[in-house]
């Protein structure tokens, strides 16, 4: 069943904490008839409103086509959380793509970040961009690894943002007792995501973009230039810029046998008010090392936003919040009987490997998905490379489509079961404590 609307009314925002704290304009109107552009970008998230920007600014006529709203996905719903690198520790990249290469995409990972403060900065200050990223851990063994993974950066990319912290030192800041250490990383942040692409969707049309919701793309007809197909109309386009992500249907084969659509489910707690310190004791979003991970932060009127449920099935669970905040009371009992005012879920794009999938589907038809998680600072960044690539400039663009990004074996129409039973193993590791 399409993504699209497996799980929300069309063009309805979620019943999330980040829409109720967000100012959301009336609607967009869809696209009717024929039109010409320059570029057609599909999908008006981080990735697509970023590249669009981007090439207005440079004089290029540019239409989106979103299926609901702009900021209506993964961008509108995520974690918040604007992490470093990749979903990959940086050495095991190294071993895998060797020196030079992995440190060029780190080098554009890091460039993502400084985009992204820069963005926010400009065109969403509400988005209130806040440094701090803190990693946690729960064996002693994994607190080593750490160690040696903050060493690398330290030492190999002269990265000094970021330190290892012992069990006491972490607990002086996330306060449970359950993890042994981790990281807290200075060079990261968070920020509220539906305000920043708001804000980015509002800079691009006032830099000559047109945007245009409740308009899915049923087809994509290649050639020179390319046609691309809603149920109201078509725009015919010199590049097509692809940038769905978990939502984009099953309209090109070569992204759907890389990218697999998941669930991931957020909760925001009623505010807390003094109990806030016995949750955290600084203003930093936190990530753990569970396979399906925890991640958590306060807002600014202190409610403790936690993801962490995951579900490989296009639809939604029946019953979110038990498992949910089941997870967010193992670790912070103090919240046992803290109200949840808000569940929320959304559709993100993984890959086998876990890192982003960067491709040339045809000669000017690009795409960028699969971002597995790490796609708050990496996405609006990989649809910078798109604009680059467009304009002629693609050497960006190829570092990191080298990312070792394999398909799922048999490819869209078997990715789901074999990914299931691969990710059940591991939330069972994750509840044995393996």
């Amino acid at each position: 069943m399409n993504p699209l609307y497996r799980n929300d009314e069309p063009g309805q925002f979620p019943d999330s904490w980040y829409v109720a704290s967000s100012d959301i304009p009336p609607q967009r109107p869809a696209l009717r008839g024929q039109q010409r552009a320059d570029v057609c970008v599909v999908g008006a998230g981080f990735t697509g409103l970023t590249a669009a920007l981007r090439l207005a600014e440079r004089g290029l006529k540019v239409i989106v086509l979103e299926a609901h709203r702009a900021g209506f996905g993964a961008s509108g719903r995520n974690g918040g959380q604007v992490s470093s690198g990749f979903n990959w520790d940086q050495p095991e990249l190294a071993a895998k793509m060797g020196d030079g290469p992995a440190r060029a995409v780190w080098d554009l990972s890091q460039e993502a970040k400084s985009d992204l403060k820069t963005l926010v900065e400009r065109h969403a200050p509400e988005a209130r961009h806040t440094p701090g990223v803190a990693y946690g851990v729960y064996s002693d063994s994994a607190v080593t690894k750490v160690t040696k993974t903050v060493e690398f950066l330290r030492k190999t990319y002269g990265y000094d943002d970021i330190e290892t912290l012992g069990r006491d030192d972490f607990r002086q800041i996330v306060r449970t007792g359950q993890y042994a250490g981790g990281s807290l990383d200075m060079g990261a942040a968070h920020i509220h995501p539906l305000r920043y692409v708001l804000g980015l969707a509002r800079a691009a049309e006032a830099a000559g973009v047109t945007i245009h919701e409740g308009s899915e793309v049923h087809q994509i007809a290649h050639g020179t230039p390319a046609k691309v197909q809603t149920g109201t109309g078509q725009v015919t386009a010199d590049h097509v810029l692809l940038a769905g992500n978990g939502y984009l249907p099953n309209i090109e084969g070569r992204v759907a046998a890389k990218v697999m659509p998941i669930n991931s489910f957020i909760c925001a707690t009623a505010p807390l008010g003094d109990k806030a310190a016995e949750i955290l004791t600084r203003d930093i979003a936190v990530a753990d090392a569970k396979f399906v991970v925890n991640y958590y932060r306060l807002s600014e009127d202190k409610r403790l936003l936690f993801g962490g449920r995951e579900s490989y099935s296009i639809g939604f669970p029946k019953d979110i919040p038990t498992a949910l905040t089941a997870r967010m009371r193992a670790l912070f009992p103090v919240l046992q009987d803290v109200p949840v005012d808000y569940v929320w879920g959304g559709t993100l794009g993984i890959t086998m490997s876990r890192l982003p999938a960067v491709q040339r589907v045809a000669p000017n038809v690009l795409s960028a998905a699969g971002f597995s998680g790490h796609g708050v600072a990496l996405s609006g960044f990989c649809g910078k490379l798109m604009a680059e690539a467009t304009l002629g400039q693609a050497e960006r663009f190829d570092a990191m489509a080298a990312l070792p990004v394999p398909s799922f074996p048999g490819g869209a129409t078997f990715r789901a079961p074999l990914l299931t039973l691969a990710m059940t193993w591991y939330a069972m590791r994750d509840r044995l404590g393996i």
